[in-house]
C-alpha cells in the first residue's frame, strides 16, 4: 500500500481560540487527516495538517463548511 502522508499547508482566517474551537469538529471529522493545528501567531494564520488521504481541496471544502477562508499555500 503506497503511503501518501503529506503535510499540507493552507492560508485561512481563522484567528483566535474560539475560531479554532469552531473548526475543530469539522477538522476532526474529516476522513484522511492526522493531526492539524492552525498557527494563530502567524500573520496568515497558517493551518498545517497531516494527509493521510485527504486531498487539498477536501481540506478546503471542510474549513469552508465551518465558516471560514481558506487558500493552498502554493
Amino acid at each position: 500500500m503506497e503511503n501518501n502522508n503529506q503535510d499540507l499547508q493552507f492560508k485561512t482566517n481563522i484567528n483566535c481560540s474560539s475560531c479554532v474551537a469552531k473548526v475543530t469538529p469539522f477538522l476532526n471529522d474529516a476522513e484522511g487527516i492526522g493531526q492539524w493545528e492552525v498557527d494563530t501567531t502567524n500573520r496568515e494564520k497558517i493551518l498545517t495538517l497531516k494527509s493521510e488521504g485527504i486531498t487539498e481541496q477536501e481540506v478546503i471544502e471542510t474549513v469552508q463548511k465551518a465558516g471560514f477562508k481558506i487558500e493552498p499555500i502554493k
